[in-house]
């Protein structure tokens, strides 16, 4: 069985592609699983899995519709 890896904040800033901000305003706003440690934060890396998967929006399937002839 594998460790849970945790993240520190900028970790998980560099993992999103964004700046330290957005991580910890999701910490503020409690939208992500994280552990506090004392003054210390850490983001479990299954956490940040979960909010990549929960935003991905998959592509839409292109349907194409036949029109009939009016008559």
């Amino acid at each position: 069985m594998q460790r849970e890896r945790f993240l520190t904040v900028k970790e998980a800033a560099a993992r999103l592609n964004t700046t330290e901000r957005f991580p910890r305003r999701l910490i503020a706003e409690r939208r992500i699983r994280f552990i506090k440690l004392g003054r210390h934060v850490r983001i479990p890396e299954s956490a940040l899995e979960e909010l990549i998967s929960a935003g991905t929006v998959e592509p839409v399937q292109a349907v194409r519709r036949h029109r009939g002839r009016a008559a």
